[in-house]
């Protein structure tokens, strides 16, 4: 690991950082094939930091801290990655003609020589910690790097001192990462949020639709971090840190697999990493689950079970459309029946399902995809989401050829798809004659069957919710107390709110009429369709979720 460890040592106990008791402790506790000084290291005896400071003063050479540092890729490259791995350094700045290399071991003559050699310039060097360049040599040279050198310099990116957080000392890169990851996933958290913010790097779990702060570090640690992640993943640059970039990650806990799509952004300061959980339970899940009540599930059962048309889902990002989906081709998913789907991306494979994965920047276009698969002669078509002309053209005339097709709009409302359709292009006949039925949902959470007692509403809730004295007399109101098992917030687990908008032979003309959305939206509710509120409010007067969820996802129903 170093040059002259024996001397090291010295030094270090000149400087009073290690005594004799510890070195006889290290003695009765380090593996046999350690030395005292990597025993030191290993059993948190000392850091390499300190090391590093050591040598630093007796070579006469200046201490950096690399973590803190903004380091140009281009200075870096001026070394090969493979004499950088080989020479433990890392060049970090340009000034006066020279180059200013940062070492782990001022004392390996040798290396140093070597150095001066590779070099087209004469260097300055300065002593950085251990752990600190193989961090940064990860950072840099990752991709022009074997598997076995990354695996190994990861291995080695040792610690990282966190003073005054619960007292642990040395906690390694790696196993922070591992530890968020598997917190996540004990909590059910949605998607894990590592955002840099100017006085700390603040750690976020979304748990059933909320963010919750769950830990906080120094700003400095972040760059290790986001690199660890990038690595983990095997595609994302580890030294490109201008631009968005995407990746995926597979990770196991337990007996638990965890698929993680990891998408980074650059800052004002630093790389903000969103990681999605995807949740592979929702491959089996089935409409029950969804959070239907019964009539409105037996109305969808005979909607996607029609033998052609379009069914659209429709709402925001993170409303679970996809889940929707999935749902109903789970329930469709017939040995007799070819279903293709065709996603950005595709997040989870199905059995018995062909997938085709879109992918732009070769010219695999929603639209592209959608001409070829036609061509296997499906029965049933998935399509991750309509966004133009081109994909709404090929899906109507899909529909209009004895095709069932599922698809996603953004939207606020059921109605709202027709006004969606037409504005991207799509004739008002086409749309009469192609769409089935809009269903647009939202997401509202559940109350904790740990904790459930029950609840009452306020005045505030039943004139928002537009009850009535009989539909409170016969209403079960429930709501959490809050336990371990919700993390006190009284909610556990989430359900679905539905609007299930059919395009009856009355609808099809009045779209063919050009009627308005709000027009469109007045005659479904007299024709018995159920808003998003109004079915937010049967459950909360089931007991299933409470009022302060449903008024949160849904806007007031209009007369």
């Amino acid at each position: 690991m170093y040059s002259n460890e024996n001397f090291i040592l010295e030094l270090l106990q000149e400087a009073s950082l290690v005594d004799d008791a510890a070195i006889e402790d290290v003695n009765h506790k380090k593996k046999s094939q350690e030395s005292v000084l990597e025993g030191l290291l290993s059993l948190h005896k000392i850091s390499d930091e300190s090391i590093a400071q050591v040598l630093a003063e007796n070579s006469g050479m200046e201490y950096v801290e690399l973590g803190k540092m903004e380091i140009d890729p281009s200075v870096a490259s001026q070394v090969p990655a493979d004499s950088a791995v080989r020479f433990k350094i890392v060049p970090i700045a340009e000034g006066n003609g020279s180059l200013i290399v940062a070492v782990t071991d001022p004392l390996d003559f040798d290396s140093l020589d070597s150095v001066r050699h590779v070099l087209s310039v004469e260097p300055e060097f300065v002593v950085a910690s251990d752990s600190a360049i193989k961090q940064r040599q990860l950072d840099f040279y990752a991709n022009d790097l074997d598997q076995e050198q990354i695996a190994k310099l990861d291995a080695d990116a040792i610690a990282v001192t966190e003073e005054g957080e619960g007292g642990e000392g040395d906690a390694p890169i790696i196993k922070m990462v591992y530890q968020i990851l598997q917190e996540a996933y004990q909590n059910r958290a949605s998607d894990i949020h590592i955002e840099p913010l100017e006085e700390e790097m603040r750690v976020r779990y979304r748990i059933d639709g909320a963010l919750h702060k769950v830990q906080s570090h120094p700003p400095r640690l972040l760059s290790s971090i986001v690199s660890r992640i990038k690595i983990m993943t095997g595609t994302m640059a580890i030294a490109e840190k201008r631009v968005p970039q995407d990746g995926r990650i597979q990770a196991k806990f337990g007996k638990g697999d965890l698929d993680l799509r990891v998408s980074t952004v650059p800052t004002s300061c630093g790389e903000s990493i969103v990681m999605r959980i995807l949740d592979k339970s929702s491959l089996s899940i089935g409409l029950p689950q969804l959070g239907f009540f019964s009539d409105d599930q037996a109305t969808f059962n005979e909607l996607i079970r029609l033998p052609d048309g379009i069914i659209l889902v429709t709402g925001p990002t993170g409303s679970g459309k996809t889940t929707t989906l999935y749902a109903c081709l789970n329930e469709i998913n017939k040995p007799d029946r070819k279903i293709i789907t065709v996603e950005d991306p595709v997040e989870y494979l199905l059995s018995g399902i062909n997938q085709v994965q879109v992918k732009e920047d070769i010219g695999m276009t929603f639209a592209a995809a959608l001409r070829s698969i036609l061509r296997q002669a499906p029965n049933i078509i998935m399509i991750g989401e309509i966004r133009d002309l081109e994909t709404a053209s090929i899906a109507i005339n899909a529909s209009l050829t004895g095709h069932l097709v599922f698809s996603t709009l953004h939207t606020n409302d059921a109605p709202s798809a027709v006004a969606r359709l037409a504005d991207i292009g799509v004739k008002k006949f086409l749309i009469a004659s192609a769409v089935r039925s809009v269903l647009a949902q939202r997401l509202v959470r559940k109350i904790c069957p740990d904790c459930l007692k029950d609840g009452e509403l306020t005045e505030k809730d039943i004139r928002a919710l537009h009850l009535t004295q009989e539909q409170i007399a016969k209403a079960e109101i429930k709501s959490g107390e809050g336990c371990r098992t919700c993390r006190m917030t009284g909610y556990k687990g989430r359900m679905g709110l539905f609007e299930i908008f059919n395009i009856s032979e009355e609808v099809r003309l009045l779209i063919n009429g050009d009627e308005s959305t709000s027009g469109l939206r007045k005659r479904a509710r007299e024709l018995g369709m159920r808003t998003l509120r109004e079915d937010g409010v049967r459950k909360v007067l089931a007991g299933t979720t409470t009022a302060e969820e449903v008024l949160r996802v849904t806007m007031a129903d209009s007369d």
